[in-house]
């Protein structure tokens, strides 16, 4: 296991000093990062808190996932790695045609072009 957590569903008001403490009751806290958006530097609503050992995560995944902290329930599991930079969210569109050759869009029946 990894014994860093992705903390989600996140008060916008919720510190790193607020999750030190919140999440420091179940072991040693070795990091926290925050998640800001890149244009308005306000904060995205999850975190990332990463703990010495695994041991410490696993138990403060038992005990935060589903907690209420700054009115929020809190969503708590292990970070997953990040993807590999493939196509970067295109929808999957693809805008090919089967019959792109010269002179098929006249051959439809469109006299215009």
């Amino acid at each position: 296991m990894n014994s860093k957590l992705y903390v989600g569903n996140m008060s916008f008001k919720t510190s790193e000093a607020d999750l030190r403490d919140a999440f420091g009751k179940f072991g040693s806290v070795t990091d926290v990062y925050i998640a800001n958006d890149r244009e308005t530097g306000r904060p995205r609503g999850f975190a990332f808190v990463t703990f010495s050992n695994d041991t410490e995560s696993k138990l403060a995944i038992e005990k935060m996932n589903g907690v209420d902290l700054d009115g929020r329930q809190l969503t708590v599991n292990e970070a997953k790695p990040k993807e590999e930079m493939g196509g970067g969210g295109g929808g999957g569109r693809n805008f090919s045609s089967p019959d792109r050759r010269p002179g098929a869009f006249q051959a439809r029946g469109n006299s215009r072009y």
